[in-house]
């Protein structure tokens, strides 16, 4: 399927929040969440003549965002850690709330204990993604997907207790 750089951009900007929350999800960082957001479009904008239509845009973009996490997020955690922006300010695409934050920190921190697979699966099914749909992204069983996400979330919510959150 051959999109024009219009369309690329329409279908970028309108799942945007795919790309931040898989920057977020694998980096504390700002910086390091805006650098992996610009990989990840690099990473989209070269592989575009491989999304052929056959599932969502989203979904094929997913797919793209993980696998170039994975591979960046290896690569960064190699480099040493040379500097520091003691005022940085989050990625910001949202209105602020500060109990909403304070939860989303708390998500975060949780499924950042999580191992590769459990993170792109529990990403997907927030995003509504069906079992069908993750188990094609990950390459899983249906099945699989179900078990998984019940043992996921279920480890997200021990998590997050042993972090000290009331629900």
């Amino acid at each position: 399927m051959q999109l024009s750089e219009q369309e690329f951009l329409a279908a970028i900007n309108k799942h945007r929040g795919i790309l931040y929350k898989v920057s977020r999800l694998y980096f504390d960082k700002p910086e390091d969440q805006q650098d992996l957001f610009q990989e990840i479009i690099l990473q989209l904008w070269k592989s575009i003549t491989s999304f052929e239509g056959k599932s969502e845009f989203s979904s094929w973009m997913y797919r793209v965002a993980l696998n170039t996490a994975i591979v960046f997020f290896k690569k960064e955690k190699r480099k040493p850690d040379s500097y520091s922006f003691l005022n940085s300010e989050p990625i910001a695409y949202e209105d602020y709330n500060e109990v909403k934050d304070e939860q989303l920190d708390h998500f975060y921190k949780a499924v950042k204990q999580l191992n590769k697979i459990e993170k792109a699966l529990i990403l997907q099914f927030i995003e509504g993604f069906s079992g069908k749909e993750i188990a094609e992204n990950l390459g899983i069983s249906e099945v699989n997907v179900r078990v998984k996400t019940n043992r996921t979330k279920s480890k997200l919510q021990e998590i997050i207790k042993n972090q000290g959150y009331e629900f």
